[in-house]
């Protein structure tokens, strides 16, 4: 009357489509999943620009002190010329003004 060994296929068959779907349902990733990763990159991105910017302003700053010591440097070696030139019993040439531009950063120096 009914064949036993088609009836278990059949039902094994049915049991296994069953759990694949299952399976698939429960791998099937949700909204919140999908922002979580998301944000978790668009974090990760940030946190390596953040980097980036922080060597690119280390990098800055040390230029920014070289120029400084390099205007003061300057700065001392006008006034031992000017210094010498004096003790020879000369005049030195009036120096020229000063741009507007440049006072705020020769103020800290005793122009």
């Amino acid at each position: 009357m009914f064949d036993v060994n088609g009836i278990a296929s059949v039902l094994g068959t049915v049991a296994t489509g069953g759990l694949a779907a299952w399976a698939a349902r429960s791998a099937k990733r949700t909204k919140r999943q999908e922002k979580r990763d998301d944000f978790t990159t668009v974090t990760n991105r940030m946190d390596k620009e953040i980097k980036r910017l922080e060597t690119r302003q280390g990098e800055q700053q040390d230029q920014i002190t070289g120029q400084g010591a390099a205007i003061a440097w300057l700065v001392d070696d006008r006034g031992r010329l000017v210094g010498y030139i004096r003790k020879s019993g000369l005049e030195p040439p009036m120096p020229r003004p000063i741009p507007q531009r440049a006072r705020p950063y020769l103020d800290s120096i005793d122009v």
